[in-house]
């Protein structure tokens, strides 16, 4: 039986994206396959497996194909996230392929990863 294992981000500086991503997302950094180019992230509450952190050298994407949406519910939610993000060491990105009226915000992580936060009262869906 073939499963959807957890989403990996390549980074260049694994102790950083592990500061910054278990803060972003309360998650916590497990043992579970630990290396010197590796750390599984676990969510908080024990559920389980989260997100994969690989050290890469492979330059980031300025238009990655796939990348993480983070959502909130409201835009106010929005606001104090990318507030909270940008803090923790997240960039805002000059996206240039918005759409008018867009219900998402484009950051990137401290190793340069895209990712956006998305108001679900706004979304198509919403």
């Amino acid at each position: 039986m073939l499963t959807l294992g957890i989403p990996v981000i390549g980074v260049s500086d694994v102790r950083r994206a592990v500061e910054f991503w278990t803060s972003a997302l309360d998650l916590v950094a497990s043992a579970e396959w630990e290396s010197e180019s590796w750390r599984t992230l676990h969510h908080a509450d024990g559920s389980g497996r989260a997100l994969g952190l690989m050290r890469s050298t492979s330059p980031v994407e300025p238009h990655p194909r796939i990348h993480l949406d983070l959502f909130v519910e409201t835009a106010a939610e929005q606001e104090r996230q990318v507030e909270r993000l940008v803090s923790l060491g997240a960039e805002r990105v000059a996206w240039d392929l918005y759409p008018r009226n867009p219900d998402f915000v484009v950051l990137a992580d401290p190793d340069g990863n895209r990712f956006c936060v998305v108001d679900l009262s706004h979304a198509p869906s919403g």
